[in-house]
């Protein structure tokens, strides 16, 4: 698994790798039940603590989108298709966007840029579900 992460962000590593394995996901590179890397193995791979990447799995898993045990490992447990959110995400989730975009427009980007911004991200994803509406 290709991950690019800025190790100069003031970015988390462990929110980098997150953030990137959910864009994988969305992508339709990762789908449910696609095996991840070990924690020690993605760790030497980045050249990273795996303690940093632990980090990051232990997210994924806390939302839901992956599963961890002792045999198996990591696994994709949500892509795309996998049906409607765990109840309450949507509120969580919407609260997230809230701030996002607040951050734009107290940034200087004007409501019809973040709107083109957006369905721009959303195209980019490649999946037909992630673009549908």
């Amino acid at each position: 698994m290709l991950l690019t992460l800025d190790l100069d962000s003031e970015v988390p590593i462990y929110q980098q790798i997150r953030d990137r394995i959910v864009e994988a996901i969305a992508d339709d590179a990762l789908t449910e039940g696609s095996a991840l890397p070990s924690t020690r193995q993605l760790g030497a791979d980045l050249g990273i603590n795996f303690h940093t990447v632990s980090k990051a799995y232990d997210l994924l898993r806390a939302q839901g989108i992956i599963r961890v045990n002792r045999k198996s490992g990591a696994v994709v447990r949500r892509d795309v298709r996998s049906g409607p959110p765990e109840p309450g995400f949507a509120d969580e989730w919407q609260q997230r966007l809230r701030t996002l975009l607040a951050e734009a427009l107290v940034l200087g980007l004007d409501a019809d840029e973040v709107i083109r911004s957006s369905n721009a991200v959303l195209s980019s994803f490649g999946t037909k579900e992630a673009t549908s509406s």
